[in-house]
């Protein structure tokens, strides 16, 4: 994997590349959150870990805009296990939560873990607006075929002919339903 690190403390990047990269991946190193998001603008990642405490914007605030942006899989590290900072974390659409120092066994686990998380995410994401469409297209269809049955035929006629529609033009019965509900308005 590509992986992009922000951490402030020289040492603790450093450490993390050369875990990283012992175990394959490739990685950029930022110094900040600010500095984090430009790299962001400017490669493509698939996965990114950030210390909580930065300066400039902070891990937190770097998650919530990559979230937004360029939505990829997130690991937090701080060296703080707080409650407030494990709270706001817990409010962010984050991947890992680890607390600092870390062993190279507990982030491969919580790497493999956020990103199969962030692909379930994505997953339902799609499944979700996928569904959503077709609500739409079946509450579209549903009024076309009460615009038909107004005038005089039944539920299974009307519907039948939306159907008829469709095939014979080709068309989504979607596409049928929007046209009839332009002849009646």
């Amino acid at each position: 994997m590509h992986i992009l690190i922000a951490d402030d403390e020289p040492i603790i990047r450093m450490g993390l590349r050369a875990m990283l990269q012992e175990m394959g991946h490739t990685v950029t190193a930022a110094n900040d959150g600010r500095e984090a998001l430009q790299q962001l603008r400017r490669h493509t990642f698939d996965l990114v870990i950030l210390d909580v405490k930065m300066p400039y914007t902070d891990g937190l605030q770097a998650a919530q805009t990559i979230s937004r942006t360029t939505p990829l899989p997130i690991l937090l590290l701080t060296a703080f296990s707080e409650a407030d900072l494990i709270e706001r974390a817990a409010n962010l659409p984050i991947h890992g939560y680890l607390v600092k120092p870390i062993r190279p066994d507990q982030l491969a686990a919580a790497m493999a873990i956020a990103v199969r998380r962030f692909a379930d995410t994505q997953a339902l994401q799609q499944q979700t607006a996928e569904l959503s469409q077709k609500l739409a297209a079946r509450q579209l269809i549903d009024q076309a075929k009460q615009q038909l049955m107004a005038s005089g035929l039944s539920e299974e006629e009307a519907y039948r002919t939306i159907q008829q529609r469709a095939r014979h033009s080709r068309q989504s019965m979607e596409q049928v339903a929007q046209e009839i509900l332009k002849q009646t308005r």
